[in-house]
């Protein structure tokens, strides 16, 4: 047996470290069962009574050199014995000590369990003490956690703990793919995309706590290879030492580069990591395609409004349950309803609406009309994402279909949302000549117009003569026959042997004499000195004669099977 030096107890030389953990509660061995041949020097002690007028000695106090600095002690008062009531010898209790907390360091965890009864100091009446450093330590603790959390923001206090509590995600549902993955325990490398408060994170750490791994989040913005590099290496250790995989979740992936992705490949392919990479661009353009063949790739659908609401009305609930002041009547459900409108599929946004309409439902003589104008929100609109692109082609295919209320509607969303209005206006450019066209040549120098226009006269103004040539664009007849003609050209420069047909020898050119003396345009006709500048002359190479690339038609052919027999015109009688 060796004495502890912090509690001056008896411990077997093999369980001390273990009784240092648990706080010198366990593996105290009984003072009273030692062998009376028992060698080991015994500390002069202070006598104390005993009910049964025995004496008992107190321990001597723990060699200097395993005292604590003069700072600390003077917080720790000295042990002393308490009497017992049956005569046994003394046990030991802490006066005022103050003990380690779980959020402080080690000591508590699997040893933190109460103190054994034989263990436990007891009045004269037989009665147990209260412990009340560990009562103290507990309600510290649970002080603490209730204080941050109510600190964290609502969308953060209410994120989902178990796939259930999801709302519009099918593939955590009841009969989800990736649900039946997890439950099987067969997790595998993943690429969450969707937008943002889709629940990519929430289901990270949800699947994090079903598994049970060794879950690690970092953020791709704020943490760097060397930071990655160590955690696979603590990974591959805790695997090979306790079987106990790793989980990491890296959000916002997209935002390393390539090269910082590559450094996922080798223990993602050896499986010494398990990754959930989480972002919100099309990971076909911005996660590297070896990293990719890697993981499986899913996609979170955006919330619904029902979906939004849901959520609202839950974290409504939980708020009304955890206070003991009653919410304002103002947030009712038409409010909750206005606001799952606005959050567009962002759950996080609605949550943090709803926040602000808490606060906001505090003040004395608000209505409801002033908290909805209060809690304006820009369009949900990444100018350097899938928005920027669907949008503006939206746009285009609205102009082609002649739609001026389509078109106008994603004009003004584009620039409501602080999209450059020159890229609005270089696209129309565009427009004049690939869907307009040859049917009405005005268009295009009003659209480079309107480009100049909106260059000189900047924004909010710019609007005005964007949506004029917008409009113009949609009400003018259209014809593809060039944009159709160069197509179709570019087609035939893709069959074999036709990029390279030699230009013929009347249309080249002769800058010098050696050309002219090898015949380089001497049969070429000058159109404009012949009548009507009509000629007989071949100006494809020999291969390609007979050849057309332009149609006769402006437009296709093709009849749409949705439109009523009545709209489609006769084809013959309008060509005829």
């Amino acid at each position: 047996m060796v004495e502890c030096p912090i509690c001056a107890n008896q411990v077997r030389p093999a369980k001390i470290n273990d009784h240092i953990d648990s706080q010198c509660k366990d593996f105290i061995l009984d003072s009273s069962a030692e062998p009376a041949s028992s060698t080991s020097p015994k500390p002069a002690a202070a006598s104390t009574q005993q009910p049964n007028g025995s004496l008992s000695s107190q321990k001597r106090a723990p060699s200097s050199f395993f005292q604590t600095p003069s700072a600390k002690r003077q917080a720790t008062q000295s042990k002393v014995l308490t009497p017992a009531a049956n005569g046994s010898n003394a046990t030991l209790k802490l006066n005022g000590a103050t003990k380690r907390t779980f959020d402080e360091g080690p000591g508590a965890g699997e040893y933190d369990a109460p103190l054994p009864e034989a263990a436990a100091a007891t009045t004269e009446g037989g009665r147990q003490q209260d412990s009340t450093s560990a009562n103290d330590d507990e309600s510290r603790r649970v002080a603490k956690r209730t204080k941050t959390n109510r600190a964290a923001p609502l969308a953060e206090r209410m994120r989902p703990q178990n796939f259930s509590e999801v709302f519009g995600q099918e593939l955590v549902g009841p009969y989800g793919v990736l649900r039946s993955l997890i439950e099987q325990d067969r997790v595998p490398s993943m690429i969450l995309w969707g937008g943002s408060g889709t629940g990519k994170t929430t289901i990270a750490r949800c699947i994090a706590q079903m598994v049970g791994s060794r879950f690690i989040e970092l953020n791709a913005t704020s943490s760097g290879v060397g930071e990655c590099k160590k955690f696979f290496i603590e990974a591959e250790n805790e695997l090979k030492l306790t079987g106990r995989k790793t989980i990491i979740f890296c959000d916002e992936i997209h935002r390393f580069s390539k090269a910082q992705q590559d450094v996922f490949l080798r223990p993602v392919e050896a499986g010494s990591i398990t990754l959930i990479g989480a972002t919100t661009e099309n990971p076909s353009f911005k996660v590297v395609n070896a990293l990719l063949s890697r993981c499986r790739t899913f996609t979170l659908q955006k919330l619904s409004t029902d979906n939004v609401l849901n959520i609202l009305q839950r974290a409504l609930h939980m708020e009304q349950s955890g206070s003991s002041t009653p919410l304002s009547p103002l947030l009712d459900d038409e409010l909750l309803t206005y606001l799952a409108n606005f959050a567009d599929g962002d759950a996080r946004t609605a949550l943090n609406l709803l926040e602000l309409a808490f606060s906001l439902s505090t003040r004395s003589e608000i209505t409801k009309a002033d908290i909805k104008a209060a809690l304006t929100k820009t369009l949900v609109y990444d100018r350097a994402g899938d928005q920027h692109y669907d949008t503006i082609s939206a746009f285009h295919k609205s102009v082609r279909g002649s739609d001026p209320d389509a078109a106008l509607y994603y004009l003004a969303r584009m620039l409501q949302s602080g999209e450059d209005p020159l890229f609005v206006a270089r696209r129309m450019v565009v427009i004049a000549s690939e869907d307009v066209g040859l049917a009405d040549n005005t268009l295009l120098p009003l659209a480079t117009a309107t480009y100049t226009a909106t260059q000189q006269i900047g924004m909010p103004e710019a609007r005005i003569p964007l949506a004029h040539c917008a409009v113009a664009l949609c009400l003018a007849p259209k014809s593809t026959r060039a944009y159709r003609g160069l197509g179709n050209a570019y087609a035939a420069l893709r069959e074999p042997g036709v990029a390279g047909l030699p230009v013929p020898i009347h249309l080249r050119n002769a800058p010098t004499r050696l050309m002219r003396e090898l015949g380089y345009g001497k049969e070429y006709k000058y159109n404009p000195n012949y009548r009507d500048g009509k000629v007989k002359q071949d100006y494809l190479p020999d291969d390609l004669l007979g050849r057309r690339f332009l149609d006769d038609r402006d437009l296709g052919t093709e009849i749409d099977p949705d439109l009523a027999t009545n709209e489609v015109p006769d084809v013959e009688t309008a060509s005829g």
